[in-house]
């Protein structure tokens, strides 16, 4: 993995994590890689500290190589990034987006649809949906895994 430290026409600086210099040129060229804060598409590689490998490498740090760099934030590190303005709305704009494109609206029948999947009646496909407190307890007392959306993202279909 390549970090190169990136900035946005707004000045924010962030770190993007790319597995080479011309993953990183690709995705910038499809509009992929955007301003964790606003949003921005117009981002720079700003002059960052190269990493030299010298090819004797510790334990810890190999481990911190294959994990996610979110994996190895501090609490620290994690309360400054939710105190950044906007990176919580734009994080959950990013997530809603993501749950509308991947998943199928069955509503007030979410609860009926869960368990004719979970049954075999039906096939199995990322659902979300509408369901009351009395039937999530069900659901979970059969076995049927579910997950609660964060406050906002079934308000509405428009991804703001």
């Amino acid at each position: 993995m390549i970090v190169f430290s990136l900035s946005c026409y707004e000045k924010h600086a962030f770190d993007g994590w790319f597995r080479s210099s011309e993953d990183f040129h690709s995705q910038l060229d499809r509009g992929l890689v955007e301003c964790p804060v606003c949003g921005d598409t117009n981002i720079v590689k700003q002059l960052s500290a190269p990493r030299i490998n010298s090819g004797a490498t510790s334990t810890s740090s190999n481990a911190l190589q294959t994990q996610h760099p979110s994996d190895t934030m501090t609490s620290e590190q994690m309360t400054a990034a939710t105190a950044i303005p906007g990176l919580q709305q734009h994080m959950l704009r990013q997530f809603k987006q993501y749950v509308i494109a991947n998943t199928e609206n069955v509503g007030s029948a979410f609860a009926e649809t869960a368990r004719r999947m979970h049954y075999g009646e039906e096939y199995r496909r990322s659902i979300r949906g509408n369901v009351s407190p009395n039937d999530a307890i069900a659901l979970q007392d059969e076995g049927i895994d579910t997950m609660p959306l964060p406050p906002g993202v079934m308000m509405d279909e428009g991804v703001q």
